[in-house]
């Protein structure tokens, strides 16, 4: 699955923020990293005036890769080695502020990625999303609610997230996911423990047909996301199949968005977490 480089305007920001005040590496360690990753002609930094301070100057540079992230990774995994030589992800050193630690994870959870707490940089994924908890699964779903760029990936990173989604309800009702499930097997089995499949709604409800009708349309997107997820996907070139618009595609998206928002919640209800 292709992944989107990590940066983005957030990340700039929270980023820059480690050098506020004249804090963090030193601008010849900047230097070092802004040429080494291919990033030196968008570095502002002046030597002989030195200026600008070190807090725009990552904050330019890492803007700059925002817009052309083809090496983007490389900048940001060099900074960090920088940040975690001078001690700013250990606690015991005078360079650390935890409130700064954690705003760069957020920023960077928000854009797939995972931000350890000694500063290392892992892609976000299907794995990361099944054992995270309900906190990453809902982090995933807000992420994919706002974004609108490469529909392709967005249709790729739905279907992960759906599976996902899948497996954190079978494994939160005390009923783990069979080894060799496939994602419709999975499904089917979150959906039954949780009560949503047609079959299971009472008849005597005056609003029954509409409520069967809608919970098979709800099946129908998820179903639909995984087999337009093997036609295109970001592990297939990140193109669209022929006849599917960005529009369209951003709007299965969030159409899987809310799927997956309206198991997670029915399960907080089942487990008393939501009433």
């Amino acid at each position: 699955m292709m992944i989107q480089a990590p940066v983005s305007d957030e990340i700039a920001v929270a980023l820059a923020r480690f050098f506020y005040g004249g804090a963090g590496p030193s601008h010849h360690a900047l230097t070092g990293v802004t040429t080494g990753a291919g990033y030196g002609e968008d570095d502002p930094y002046a030597p002989a005036a030195q200026t600008p301070n070190k807090q725009i100057r990552v904050q330019t540079v890492l803007t700059a890769a925002t817009r052309r992230p083809v090496r983007a990774r490389n900048l940001v995994e060099a900074l960090l080695v920088q940040l975690r030589v001078f001690g700013c992800f250990d606690q015991a050193s005078d360079a650390y502020n935890g409130e700064v630690v954690r705003i760069a994870q957020v920023a960077f959870r928000r854009a797939g990625w995972t931000l350890s707490d000694d500063g290392v940089l892992r892609i976000s994924g299907a794995i990361d999303l099944a054992t995270g908890g309900r906190a990453a699964l809902d982090e995933q779903v807000d992420r994919l609610r706002r974004a609108v760029d490469d529909p392709g990936q967005l249709l790729g990173s739905a279907k992960d997230l759906l599976e996902a989604v899948a497996k954190f309800v079978l494994e939160e009702v005390g009923f783990p996911a069979p080894a060799n499930a496939d994602f419709n097997h999975l499904w089917h089995l979150a959906r039954d423990r949780l009560g949503l499949l047609p079959a299971q709604v009472d008849t005597s409800l005056a609003a029954a047909t509409n409520i069967k009708t809608i919970l098979q349309s709800s099946w129908n997107i998820v179903d639909e996301v995984n087999k337009l997820r093997g036609l295109e996907g970001s592990g297939h070139g990140r193109t669209l199949p022929t006849g599917v618009t960005a529009e369209m595609a951003l709007m299965v998206v969030r159409e899987a968005c809310n799927v997956a928002e309206l198991v997670l919640t029915t399960l907080d209800r089942m487990t008393g977490r939501r009433t």
